[in-house]
This record gives structure tokens, sequence and C-alpha cells, in this order.
């Protein structure tokens, strides 16, 4: 698994899956990174091309001291594209990445070929909330987002049911560059792309958690009824539903590729 150098940034990615296959772009949530992505790689790789890859400052891709934006973060992806040379690509993103989904669909529609949003909205949470957040891990340190973590990711029964899981994700979130979590945060504070969506033109799926506290099935809906011909699921899980419900999240993600 190589690092990309992109001028003074650093993306680390992984592509896997026949050289010839469709390229499908995987990007993780806020505070989390590519190995979110271990219950879908080792299916997807069957019959894609599959780029997965740490948002700056998550896992091992270095954090920046540059000011972070959704545009960066979207730009960050079309940095990648370049330097592996590919031209057309699916994407599914969690959350942020889903955000950053529906900003490449805006600004790189021609070469987006299928859109899948999951646990996302096209305003995640207030501007107020996300600064605060964003001072409360520069003052306090990652313990003071990753103590209420798994109740904000996971349901009451999949805590009980797979305690081990959820802690290695809790794990990663404490040893989260602090600037660079408060640099993503501060990106989702202005990110506010509900005007926008009816320009999208991609094929789209929006994903949502039935019990999902931080991006509602309602935020999936406003999207699928903004998005012409968009699709919708809604799946027995938390925040993330890829881990939670991973074999359902597989079956409508390959559905939806197919």
């Amino acid at each position: 698994m190589p690092i990309l150098k992109l001028d003074a940034e650093a993306l680390f990615y992984s592509l896997d899956g026949p050289a010839d296959a469709p390229v499908l772009v995987l990007s993780n949530s806020l505070g989390t990174t590519m190995a979110m992505w271990d219950g879908q790689a080792e299916v997807l790789r069957q019959r894609y091309r599959v780029l997965r890859y740490d948002a700056r400052g998550h896992g091992r891709s270095p954090a920046s001291a540059a000011p972070c934006t959704l545009q960066t973060l979207g730009q960050d992806v079309l940095h990648l594209l370049e330097a592996l040379k590919i031209e057309k690509f699916h994407f599914c993103g969690i959350s942020m990445g889903g955000l950053t989904g529906l900003w490449l669909a805006l600004h790189a529609g021609d070469r987006l070929q299928k859109l899948v949003v999951a646990d996302s909205a096209a305003r995640i949470g207030t501007a107020d909330g996300w600064r605060a957040r964003a001072q409360l891990v520069q003052d306090s340190g990652m313990d003071a987002v990753a103590d209420g973590a798994a109740g904000r990711w996971f349901t009451p029964a999949f805590i009980e049911r797979a305690p081990d899981q959820v802690g290695r994700y809790v794990t990663a979130l404490r040893a989260c560059s602090p600037t660079a979590y408060a640099a993503c945060c501060l990106a989702l504070a202005d990110a506010d792309l509900r005007g926008e969506l009816v320009a999208i033109k991609a094929p789209a799926l929006l994903i949502a958690g039935r019990h999902d506290p931080v991006t509602t099935p309602a935020d999936a809906r406003f999207m699928q009824n903004a998005i012409a011909g968009a699709q919708y699921a809604e799946l027995d899980a938390s925040h993330l539903s890829n881990i939670e419900a991973s074999a359902d999240f597989n079956k409508v993600l390959l559905q939806f590729l197919a």
C-alpha cells in the first residue's frame, strides 16, 4: 500500500482488483481510516478495481497545515485519480466521504459514473456544532470525542454484539491527529450543498441507517428527492451502516453498481 505524493501533501491509498475492471473509489468518514471498508473490499475487488485512501490527516495520510474545505477534500480525490491515470470512476462515501462524493458529482460529473452516498447529508449538523467540536479537540485532544463515539456510530445492540470490532474503530479515532480532525470539522462547518443537489446528473444511491442520530433517513430522503432518479435504501444500523450491516450494505451496493 503506497503513499502517493501530492505536492507538499500525501495520501495513503490501496488499489486492488482486476486491472481492467471498473474503478470504485471508497471514501472514509471523519475520524476513521480506509480500514472501515474492510468488509466491502474483500467482496468488491472480485468485480471492481477498488481504490481506498485515508483522508488527509487520517490513518497514514499526513496532516496538512493548510486550511481544509470540502473543495480540498474533493480535489484530493481528483489529484489521486490523476496520478493513477484513472479517468472514469464510481464513488462510494460514508458521512464526510459522502459529502465529498456530492462535491465530485457537481464538479467532476463528466467522470463520475455512479454515486453512492451513505450515512451522510448535503448539510451535516450545524456550523456552530462543528466549530465547537473543532475547538474541543484542539483544547482537550481526541479523547474528548472518542469517549462517546461508539454511541454515535453504532446501535447499543451492535456495541454489545461486537465489542472488539467497535473498540478498534474507537482506538483509531483516538489516534487521529487533533489538528487534522479539527480542520475537517471546520470544512464540514462550511459545507452546505442542499441548494446544488438538483444539478447532479450521475445515477445516485442514498443509503441511510434507520437508527442514525447524526445523518438521519430524512437527510437521505431529502437528497433523493432533489437528485433526479436517485434510489434510496435504508438499513437496520446506525451511522456506520457499512460496518454494522455489512452484508446488507454490500448487497444494495452491488445491485446498484451492476
